[in-house]
């Protein structure tokens, strides 16, 4: 069987030894406007719920939104020491 080299592939892999700062940076960001996104999400759906399906109205639902999302950002900020 014959050996295909090209310049190229002449270097190997060795585990470890590549620089992975740019797909670390691309995974955080993605976890944090995954996080964000679902508790805004989860906002938006407690307040059109409340809002609209019963008969507390608008005030109440505000009301609602605004606790979720307080009780959210307390929950999910990084914590001192968090990576």
């Amino acid at each position: 069987m014959a050996e295909h080299h090209d310049a190229h592939h002449d270097t190997e892999y060795h585990r470890g030894e590549m620089d992975i700062s740019e797909q670390a940076a691309t995974y955080d960001l993605f976890m944090a406007l995954t996080k964000w996104g679902s508790l805004l999400t989860a906002v938006s759906l407690v307040f059109l719920t409340i809002w609209f399906a019963t008969d507390f109205g608008f005030l109440a639902a505000a009301g609602a939104g605004v606790i979720l999302l307080v009780a959210g950002i307390v929950f999910l900020r990084k914590k001192p020491g968090q990576h």
